[in-house]
């Protein structure tokens, strides 16, 4: 059985695309029509349903006509690497390319639509030249919910008939609420979402940018920390990196480094005391070879810890910071057993995510934007670019936010195999 996954569009297409036909295909290769599906999951068993995905990519025929066409982007959440290129790309296609006159640029997030906010700025060719090349984000960027209401009255004001969203799942379940909004009203604005996670924690995104990038850097202290545990007696090297609900810059960062002994990782409860807890095997560790490197996840060991209600900007539970709380646990076990350690702490956050994209992250970053600007040229809306297996996809933005991807068993267990590390649970 087959489901095909509709995804809303303004209207018919009935404009030429622009982009020029050579001999070889277009300059996007060839054109993809609607009725081109991906089917997911690849591999099925007899009887079993699938879901069919349109193929993302440039349509012959187009809803917008590009020189009446005007455009806003807006940055949301966390910084990730690959911002600044998501925005180049995103602009050098719907002006150079499609022939898109007017992209304003939304500074600081969702509230740059406010009265309160900071003005928008127009985007040029000189301004985005490079861009890339820097970490963060041009247009700025902030956490919390913002009215549909008041974003759907600057856009209408505005005469904005296109708006793309990067963000994560907050930003997307945002952006579904302005789709809406719009459609209540019944006006003729795209909404597409492009997926922005450094947690790489997005459904139907196999890898979202930034991901390689944060890892190669996490890489980076892991090993430092490594030779810091190493070059002391019973050196313990505790690496603190981001991952709320998702261990996958832990679990891709500990493969990636091949010198960690413990990964810690929200989807993998674990015991801190008793024999098969971590700090006995920790202990067992230290009498065998002298040296020890565990790399958390920020949301890993939660259960652990007292629970709190506070909330940050974008409506997530707060967590309390595992981090601490080991180095804390661990120092207190070894003194009380008598046995003298030494203790690093590293908690490189907030650097790993504000460093430029890495070269494989440029790449990914082009083709989300270009992708999300064909979507948005042929009057999709209410939609995210997805990736699977490396094929680009439409997905409804509800059920890209539906809940957040987690470790596979297999990604697991590829970690502890890498590690060696006991079963903590």
């Amino acid at each position: 059985m087959s489901e095909k996954i509709v995804i809303p569009a303004l209207g018919p297409c009935t404009v030429q695309s622009p982009l020029r036909i050579e001999s070889h295909g277009s300059l996007e290769t060839t054109f993809v029509h609607d009725e081109m599906y991906y089917r997911e999951p690849v591999e099925v068993e007899l009887e079993a349903s699938v879901q069919l995905f349109e193929k993302a990519g440039p349509r012959e025929k187009l809803y917008f006509e590009p020189a009446k066409a005007k455009v806003a982007i807006v940055t949301c959440g966390g910084l990730c690497p690959g911002m600044n290129n998501v925005i180049r790309s995103s602009y050098l296609q719907l002006h150079h390319h499609y022939g898109v006159p007017a992209v304003l640029g939304i500074r600081y997030g969702y509230s740059g639509f406010s009265a309160e906010g900071s003005p928008p700025i127009w985007l040029n060719s000189e301004m985005v030249d490079n861009i890339h090349q820097r970490g963060g984000t041009l247009l700025g960027t902030s956490r919390g919910p913002v009215s549909p209401d008041i974003i759907v009255d600057f856009l209408e004001r505005r005469g904005v008939n296109i708006l793309f969203a990067a963000g994560g799942d907050g930003t997307q379940r945002g952006a579904h609420a302005v789709a809406e909004e719009i459609q209540r009203r019944n006006l003729k604005i795209s909404v597409i979402g492009i997926p922005k996670t450094i947690d790489d924690d997005v459904q139907y995104v196999n890898r979202s940018f930034g991901y390689f990038t944060a890892i190669e850097k996490a890489k980076e202290v892991i090993d430092s920390a490594h030779v810091e545990a190493i070059c002391v007696h019973n050196g313990i090297s505790i690496v603190k990196v981001m991952g709320r609900d998702s261990g996958f810059i832990a679990a891709g960062a500990s493969l990636a480094s091949q010198e960690v002994n413990f990964t810690l990782v929200p989807e993998v409860p674990f015991k801190l005391e008793g024999e098969c807890g971590l700090l006995a095997a920790l202990h067992r560790r230290l009498l065998e070879r002298r040296h020890a490197v565990i790399v958390v996840a920020e949301g890993a060991g939660q259960h652990l810890m007292p629970p709190t209600e506070e909330r940050d900007a974008s409506g997530n539970l707060q967590h309390r910071d595992v981090g601490l709380f080991l180095r804390h646990k661990i120092r207190d076990h070894f003194a009380a057993q008598r046995l003298p350690v030494v203790i690093r702490y590293f908690d490189p956050s907030y650097y790993i995510r504000s460093v430029p994209a890495s070269t494989v992250d440029s790449v990914l970053c082009d083709s989300f934007a270009r992708h999300a600007v064909h979507a948005a040229m042929a009057g999709k809306t209410d939609m995210i670019l997805g990736l699977q297996h490396g094929v680009f996809i439409h997905v409804p933005i509800p059920m890209a936010t539906r809940q957040r991807k987690r470790l596979s068993s297999q990604e697991w267990a590829a970690v502890v195999t890498a590690t060696g590390q006991p079963d903590l649970t």
